[in-house]
């Protein structure tokens, strides 16, 4: 970014590294200047909870807020239903309509953490479903009054599509009409809420610039699309995902201890750019921290961990959880704020094998892997190796609280229900 900004909004952004590229750097610093800027991000409902990956985003909207302007969320209700073919291999599964609503619900309750939607500021945040106007389209007059503007060759050397068909996979004309969807999006939260920008990852780029020219071409009106970088930890994985899975936001799909751990175990040349991301702590104390080497950076990331898990989850759940962590790593100890499968004494009967307590407790996905990190002594029982897989834990055991390790970081507590 060469354009030196003004507004407070693109100077944080700028300053903490959000910014990939800009429709119009100075015409949107312009805009932030002039007054409340509304601006957008959409959040297709493809599952019951977004993961780390959309934190950028989400603090993205946060700041926006933060620095005087007002965050529109949308849920992708409507977009939902056709799948969002950018970077994919194959066409996303259909979801029916109970299911898209389902997931929304589930969506919502993380954005209550991070942005105000009950103040009466001028800049109070908007949750909104793109659903309320795409459901109610006319085929054929969307066609003649929206469809004329777009050009096919155009839309075919977007990278997103073009990465698609150079593979030789197929894209249906159902996903093909997802741009299409989201540049109408645009044009309405432009129409009906003054929407001036539409925040994205960089996979978004050609869909946003398709919403600034439909926008000109059907209103006249001036609007611009800011991207974040596409993010991935220092040893090249996508931010997010991890090897047991996705990194979820929602307590009930990853506790607050777990979600706690994952930012603990970054590594240590990522610490001062995730302290930037993800954090509210001013820049040149997050370079301070990400310089630190040796032992000392293990205090650096309590510090992320701490303070990203308050954001989402609360200061308490942050205590407990740092306090669970130094229990177990440290004294040996079992820690209260552990990921913990009950079960029934029906589901335990004479005995359940350890195998498939590793499984349903989460540290392994199948029973070949959960064998597998047997074999390699990569398993604990109550601190003890786990060298049997076909070792059966009884009730009796059950009775007490049974700790289970993966490794060095991974832990689960098994017990009976009361």
């Amino acid at each position: 970014m060469t354009y030196t900004p003004k507004s407070d909004f693109l100077t944080v952004m700028r300053d903490r590294g959000f910014i990939a590229d800009c429709t119009d750097y100075q015409g949107f610093d312009e805009a932030l200047l002039a007054g409340v800027v509304p601006g957008y991000i959409g959040f297709d409902a493809t599952a019951k909870s977004l993961h780390v990956g959309s934190l950028i985003q989400i603090m993205m909207l946060r700041w926006l807020q933060k620095t005087g302007h007002q965050p529109i969320t949308l849920m992708g209700g409507g977009t939902t239903k056709v799948g969002d073919p950018s970077f994919r291999a194959d066409e996303r599964p259909l979801l029916t309509p109970a299911q898209i609503d389902d997931n929304i619900a589930g969506i919502r309750q993380v954005f209550a953490a991070y942005i105000d939607y009950d103040s009466d500021a001028p800049n109070r945040a908007l949750m909104l479903n793109n659903d309320e106007w795409l459901d109610k389209l006319n085929y054929l007059e969307f066609l003649r009054d929206i469809g004329r503007h777009f050009s096919v060759n155009r839309m075919l050397s977007f990278e997103s599509v073009k990465s698609r068909l150079d593979r030789e996979q197929s894209l249906s004309f159902l996903e093909f009409n997802y741009m299409i969807l989201q540049a109408y999006d645009f044009l309405e939260l432009n129409r009906r809420y003054g929407c001036l920008v539409q925040f994205g990852g960089s996979d978004q780029w050609g869909n946003i610039v398709n919403g600034i020219d439909l926008t000109r071409r059907v209103l006249d009106h001036e609007i611009y699309g800011l991207t974040t970088p596409l993010l991935t930890t220092s040893d090249g994985k996508k931010m997010g995902k991890t090897a047991d899975g996705a990194v979820w936001l929602n307590a009930d799909m990853k506790s607050p201890y777990e979600f706690w751990q994952f930012w603990r175990n970054t590594t240590d040349a990522d610490v001062g750019r995730f302290l930037k991301l993800y954090t509210e702590l001013p820049v040149d104390e997050c370079d301070r921290l990400g310089a630190l080497g040796g032992s000392e950076v293990n205090a650096a990331k309590i510090i992320l961990a701490n303070a990203v898990t308050t954001l989402l989850h609360g200061a308490d759940a942050a205590t407990a959880a740092e306090a669970t962590a130094r229990e177990v790593f440290e004294k040996g100890g079992v820690g209260d704020d552990l990921p913990t499968l009950e079960l029934t004494a029906a589901e335990v009967g004479d005995g359940i094998s350890v195998v498939q307590l590793i499984v349903r407790s989460g540290l392994a996905k199948t029973g070949k892997e959960a064998k597998r990190l047997i074999v390699d002594n990569g398993a604990r029982l109550d601190d003890a190796p786990l060298t049997d897989a076909g070792l059966m834990i009884d009730a009796g055991t059950l009775a007490g609280t049974v700790k289970l390790s993966a490794g060095k970081k991974r832990h689960a507590l098994v017990k009976l229900a009361d």
